[in-house]
């Protein structure tokens, strides 16, 4: 590196920057201690993004999963809906032949004929 070259390295860190001859070496530890301190700083930064990352992840998997299970849920219900209603309408078909069945039987006994007694004492 020469005199005229900012410190700025391809990674976009900075190191030793050359500085001024009337500096003395405790400026340069100072800067030293900075540009670690910045980077212990901008790491946990990162860390932080990456943990809010993972909670994000971890909050739309979850999510997720509980969308999937309640449409299962959901499919389950209408198909037991689908086979109540089958047998519903079964059972309303038995029941119009068993009422037709029980009318004939009834029409056709002469105990359930109606009668006017009245008219016939008169």
């Amino acid at each position: 590196m020469d005199g005229s070259s900012n410190g700025e390295e391809e990674d976009g860190t900075f190191t030793n920057i050359p500085l001024a001859d009337d500096l003395d070496q405790s400026s340069r530890i100072l800067y030293r201690r900075h540009k670690s301190l910045l980077s212990k700083m901008m790491n946990a930064d990162m860390d932080a993004v990456d943990a809010e990352n993972q909670v994000e992840l971890e909050e739309k998997t979850r999510l997720i999963n509980q969308v999937l299970e309640l449409q299962h849920t959901l499919e389950d219900l209408s198909a037991r809906v689908d086979a109540v209603k089958e047998e519903n309408l079964k059972l309303k078909s038995e029941n119009q032949v068993l009422g037709q069945y029980i009318e004939n039987l009834m029409s056709a006994s002469s105990v359930f004929q109606t009668t006017d007694t009245k008219s016939k004492r008169k």
